[in-house]
């Protein structure tokens, strides 16, 4: 008897270990790359700038603590910048400096904000582009961005979603993910200008992991920064619908 417990006991323990493990749809880390970039090539004080799609902030170590209010977040929360210093070969400080890095928001042709320097709101000393809100009687400091040329994919306020990519004309672009069971040939998508092509979909509120495809090569959505693996382990897009 004790004998038959142990085979059970080993067999049980071997079927668990030789089993196949089928990973679920999940979320990877966030990607910081471009985002240390900012970081790694901030070279001291200056005015705000972009670099690739985010807003460089930058104050002197002349106080104790700078903070950041937006216009777009209704001034409501308080984003606090962090101090980085440079050592020289010898361990000792060669430059320091305070920076805030922004990830520009979408849609938007202007960013305007106040600086919270040591609890006192102002405008940005190293800012000369200044507007002033007559209606609230205070002054805003700001930055324009680029216009926003490339439409992305996003919920409607129809209810439905609406998917766009962006390559070169003449292709025939089609849409998968797990609202199709991964099946490509459901859904195509219509160039509607040349190198742009869109669909819109009824989808549920939940969250969704999806791919473009192109023949039997699938790719991306670069207009949506949420990614997500699949069951095979591929690196796809995710979007969340509420």
């Amino acid at each position: 008897m004790k004998k038959i417990l142990i085979l059970t006991g080993f067999l049980t323990l071997f079927s668990l270990v030789t089993a196949p493990v089928f990973a679920k749809d999940k979320t990877p880390a966030p990607d910081t790359y471009e985002y240390d970039l900012a970081v790694t090539g901030i070279s001291g004080v200056r005015a705000p700038y972009l670099t690739n799609n985010y807003i460089v902030f930058t104050a002197p170590v002349t106080s104790n603590s700078i903070g950041i209010a937006f216009d777009f977040e209704e001034f409501r929360t308080i984003h606090y910048f962090q101090l980085r210093k440079n050592y020289g070969y010898e361990g000792d400080v060669t430059s320091s400096y305070y920076f805030y890095i922004l990830e520009a928001p979408k849609k938007l042709s202007r960013v305007s904000y106040r600086l919270i320097i040591d609890g006192l709101w102002t405008i940005d000393p190293n800012n000369e582009h200044v507007t002033y809100n007559e209606q609230e009687n205070y002054a805003l400091s700001y930055i324009d961005l680029p216009p926003a040329v490339i439409e992305i994919t996003e919920k409607l306020e129809n209810g439905l979603t609406h998917f766009v990519c962006h390559g070169e004309s003449g292709q025939k672009i089609r849409l998968g993910g797990t609202f199709t069971n991964w099946d490509s040939w459901i859904y195509e998508m219509k160039e509607t200008v040349p190198g742009k092509y869109e669909i819109d979909i009824p989808l549920h509120p939940g969250t969704y992991y999806y791919a473009f495809y192109n023949g039997i090569t699938a790719f991306l959505d670069e207009t949506n920064p949420s990614r997500g693996y699949s069951t095979d382990g591929r690196i796809v897009s995710c979007i969340t619908i509420k």
